[in-house]
């Protein structure tokens, strides 16, 4: 059975394990979070996962077979870095990937040190925190280019026929200047109505709007230059189907609007 592939916002820092202002600012994100593997045709038997977190020259693929944790954010309560994800890695389906994308043409490396950043961590404790599921994490591109990460999600199209649950983990609104301003609520819901429309189109003209999505009303506003690497796990999964599209969740945090996406 084919498996969806999903693009999830990932919060801010360590936000689902800590008191945060306001308060239940990130219950609902949460919550769909908790419901995400439910929601599922099956259990996955594997979790590919691209983190915002994680750039490198070429695309990498982690191979660990334990991956320790990577606590990559700073200023938090010294609780949330005794946080604890046990997940297994999968050194065989890094191979699998990684060998995916060089028939692909892409340039790839297997890297059999890489941990958990948080963009992985944060999350799937929320979504799984049995950890029982094994979890390979996937490197951006650090020259953030739509078109090569679409290219890398399509790829990768055929892990899903084969229990493998392909995830993108990022955020749809990442500007750090606006989380908080009243002014970025209007922005972040221009841009969002936009990526909803998209995803929901065609998968050839779903591919070539997400390739020019700097074209977007107010994207650079929501995604400055140069800060797009929250956007491009959306790239990944998207190009990872030839199926539909369509918004599964959104909610208003922080003054923004932020939106998860799945591709069946």
């Amino acid at each position: 059975m084919r498996l969806p592939t999903i693009f999830i916002p990932h919060g801010g820092g360590p936000c689902f394990f800590m008191d945060w202002q306001p308060p239940h600012a990130w219950d609902n994100t949460a919550a769909f979070l908790r419901a995400m593997l439910a929601d599922l045709p099956q259990r996955p038997r594997a979790i590919a996962l691209i983190s915002a977190h994680w750039l490198e020259s070429d695309f990498s693929v982690g191979a660990h077979p334990q991956p320790p944790l990577i606590y990559d954010y700073a200023g938090f309560p010294p609780h949330t870095y005794q946080l604890r994800f046990p997940a297994a890695g999968d050194a065989a389906l890094a191979a699998d990937i990684h060998d995916l994308l060089i028939r692909a043409g892409l340039k790839a490396r297997i890297d059999p040190h890489r941990g958990l950043d948080h963009g992985v961590f944060v999350p799937l404790l929320v979504a799984m925190p049995q950890a029982d599921i094994p979890v390979v994490p996937i490197s951006l591109r650090r020259d953030l280019d739509p078109v090569a990460h679409l290219a890398a999600g399509a790829a990768m199209a055929s892990l899903r026929d084969q229990g493998v649950l392909i995830v993108g983990s990022g955020m749809s609104f990442h500007n750090m200047r606006g989380y908080g301003d009243p002014r970025f609520g209007p922005i972040s819901d221009r841009f969002d109505a936009w990526l909803s429309e998209t995803v929901e189109l065609s998968p050839t003209e779903r591919t070539r709007r997400l390739g020019d999505w700097a074209s977007a009303p107010d994207a650079r506003l929501c995604h400055p230059p140069r800060a797009e690497e929250h956007l491009l796990p959306l790239m990944m999964v998207a190009g990872a189907s030839s199926g539909p599209g369509r918004r599964v969740f959104s909610d208003r945090v922080m003054e923004t609007t932020l939106s998860a996406f799945r591709f069946d």
